[in-house]
């Protein structure tokens, strides 16, 4: 005699009846046997067996050996899940969960407007707008040209932010960039997109914010130094990356806390330094010279001006940040839109003000020769109170690292779900929702990009790396415009905009390429390359190894995983 027994319906001698929140129709289901017990439960595996262990055996071939312990705590918390995600059904029956997904385990819309404000501010506002303003001043060459350079930055992303508002509109799906592509251009454009994001741009932007933040945190130890023992340096990068993947692993609402409180102290900061400048102002004290004469000396070099430009905008970069987490934001035709509006003026103005505050307080030669720009201005103004910069700076830097794990995990998360990275990326924890494989696999490449690296050297190939993205998913809109005559648009932006941000992107990117080339552009070239190859491999003939489904079904029965559906 055998039984069957069926998770999904409870019912006996019954097929598998994918009703779940766990198993999307086109996965296959998995039978484990133990004896003469059969249990159904859809993890895209079949398996079979008997005895002291359950075997699996997928459809392809093949057997592994899994524990019972294992599979019955991943079956617990499967049971555990679909309890919550009934409950949640019923929540949204009452209109408590601004829709839904209907029938499926998925990521919960937990982001209001302000958290999605604080989310926006809070990676923008990371270590940049405190070590850029040198880099800036180095290549422009002259005061009032640094402040044209940060004004236009904050344009730039303004425009970027409402072309990338009406694509949200158009594909409100969790990926960002990703899913604007890939709906727009395709699978292999896309799939290079996210191709350089994951495995680049992504953990060097974690990467070389958890840096900053260790440099600022250790220098009130290390008074009087130069510089800071770069083992010190490296180990509390580490911890910080180790830390922001265990706060977004177990809470959605814990990641969103630290953003908003964050947020709070970088705002604090800023209002700290620009209140400092009016002080010094109102004594007269400040250095007005550098006003006075603020174009002398103006770089007339087009390169020097473009990289300019990437110091500046890697303080802006983040603005796309909240198109990632579309599917977690609550009433997002709203939200979305006032989020940008109220968040990127915002934080230009500030950082229009600090720049001020900066070249009031400190002069020309004193920015350039400080590494830390924030820190020097902090000593000559606040005195016995100074220690307040570096602990706001390293708060500053804490949140903005840890709005690149939460929106980066998401854009990963939602290519897994498309087949453009391993399958297991796709799904989340079964307990708390959140993207458990994603988050660990950022994590992994972050600490492999900063242990040998430095701040200077990640910042540029990522700003690089960066507007070449936001130029091909800009042209997802004029190609829609062009090809689409009348498209279900609920927000459009006037056709001007898009095309100026085209044109400013392939200055970007070209400009210091011709005029000042780097070995670090060739890299990022041979890496796309390599992307084609992969394509190839694993997308375009679908090459899965053997050693790769055994690990997928290990991990995720260890991680307590299962797949999802869309909002």
């Amino acid at each position: 005699m055998r039984l069957q027994l069926c998770i999904i319906t409870g019912r006996a001698n019954s097929p598998p009846q994918f009703t779940s929140r766990l198993e999307p129709p086109h996965l296959p289901c998995l039978e484990l046997k133990a004896h003469m017990f059969t249990a159904w439960s859809p993890l895209g595996i079949v398996g079979g067996g008997g005895g002291s262990v359950v075997t699996g055996g997928c459809a392809c071939g093949g057997h592994w050996d899994l524990s019972p312990l294992l599979v019955l705590s991943f079956m617990a918390a499967v049971r555990g899940s679909i309890c919550r995600s009934s409950e949640m059904e019923r929540s949204s029956d009452r209109g408590d969960c601004d829709g839904g997904a209907g029938p499926g385990l998925a990521l919960r819309r937990q982001i209001g407007l302000w958290s999605a404000v604080s989310m926006v501010t809070g990676c923008m506002i990371g270590s940049g707008i405190f070590m850029s303003p040198q880099g800036v001043l180095v290549y422009m060459g002259s005061p009032g040209a640094s402040l044209v350079v940060w004004a236009v930055c904050g344009l730039l992303s303004m425009l970027g932010a409402l072309c990338y508002a009406e694509l949200a509109a158009l594909f409100p799906e969790a990926g960002g960039e990703y899913a604007y592509i890939l709906r727009t251009f395709g699978s292999l454009p896309a799939f290079l997109v996210i191709y350089l994001f994951e495995l680049v741009r992504k953990p060097a932007g974690i990467a070389a914010v958890s840096l900053s933040l260790a440099e600022y945190a250790l220098a009130p130890f290390y008074p009087g130094c130069l510089s800071v023992p770069q083992t010190v340096v490296k180990s509390v990068t580490a911890s910080c990356i180790l830390v922001l993947m265990m706060a977004n692993f177990w809470s959605t609402r814990l990641a969103t806390m630290l953003t908003n409180v964050c947020s709070a102290a970088k705002l604090f900061s800023l209002l700290v330094i620009v209140g400092g400048g009016a002080v010094v102002l109102g004594q007269g004290r400040g250095h007005t010279e550098a006003f006075r004469f603020a174009f002398h000396n103006t770089t007339q070099q087009v390169g020097h001006v473009g990289m300019a430009f990437y110091q500046g905008l890697w303080s802006f970069d983040g603005w796309s940040s909240v198109h990632s987490v579309v599917e977690e934001l609550k009433n997002p035709k709203q939200n979305l839109m006032l989020a940008l509006t109220i968040a990127i003026p915002l934080v230009t103005s500030l950082y229009i003000l600090v720049n001020i505050s900066y070249l009031l307080v400190l002069s020309p030669h004193e920015i350039l020769s400080s590494e830390a720009t924030a820190v020097s201005w902090g000593n000559q103004v606040l005195g016995s109170w100074d220690w307040l910069i570096p602990v706001t700076v390293t708060l500053s830097a804490f949140g903005s690292a840890n709005v690149v794990f939460f929106s980066g995990s998401r854009v990963c998360y939602a290519a897994a779900r498309e087949g453009h990275m391993p399958r297991l990326l796709s799904m989340v924890h079964v307990n708390h929702l959140t993207p458990a494989p994603a988050l660990i696999v950022s994590a992994a490449l972050a600490l492999v990009l900063a242990i040998p690296g430095d701040f200077r050297t990640i910042t540029c190939p990522c700003s690089f790396l960066s507007w070449i993205t936001y130029g091909i998913t800009i042209s997802c809109l004029l190609y829609l415009r062009i090809k689409t005559k009348k498209l279900p648009h609920t927000y459009k932006v006037p056709t001007f905009i898009p095309a100026i941000m085209i044109l400013a992107t392939l200055y970007l990117v070209l400009a210091p390429i011709i005029d000042q080339p780097q070995m670090e552009f060739l890299y990022v070239f041979v890496f796309l390359l390599s992307g084609f190859l992969a394509y190839l491999l694993f997308v375009y003939f679908q090459y899965q190894p053997k050693c790769l489904q055994i690990a997928t079904l290990h991990l995720q029965l260890l991680l307590q995983v299962a797949p999802t559906t869309k909002h």
